[in-house]
């Protein structure tokens, strides 16, 4: 190979991050730019969440992020933080991008879910290469 020549082999798939939280800038960008209000939902069971008890819902928790609703919104690599009122008392919020299981247009619904994530899913693979499924002929 020729220096600065790179192959796909150089980036393993187990090395990538989340692509979750590039996913959650996206829509939320998509559904203000529809003239919407854009909602999360959040696993409030999450240990790293800073959320209000009082609007849990079986673990479960809606969140508005409306530019009127929020103050100082970061949608950031590892967490969804704001600050806003809930009956009129002031939070700051905090949601681990993990913990978020779908974001969409409070209007209509549209958007996206997203599959549970545990902690260490950005982790790489255990020692042994590819785990990549293999086909062979069983005679």
């Amino acid at each position: 190979m020729t220096p600065g020549a790179w192959s796909r082999r150089d980036f393993a798939v187990n090395t990538m991050t989340s692509n979750r939280p590039y996913l959650l800038r996206a829509l939320y960008q998509w559904v203000l730019d529809n003239g919407m209000t854009p909602q999360i939902l959040v696993d409030a069971t999450d240990s790293e969440a800073v959320l209000p008890p009082e609007h849990v819902r079986e673990g479960r928790i809606v969140l508005n992020l409306a530019p009127p609703a929020v103050a100082d919104l970061l949608i950031a690599d590892d967490a969804v933080s704001f600050k806003a009122r809930f009956a009129g008392r002031p939070l700051a919020v905090r949601a681990p991008v993990r913990a978020v299981l779908a974001i969409y247009a409070r209007e209509n619904g549209k958007g996206m879910a997203f599959p549970p994530e545990s902690p260490d899913t950005n982790s790489p693979a255990p020692e042994g290469g590819d785990k990549r499924p293999a086909l062979r002929v069983v005679k």
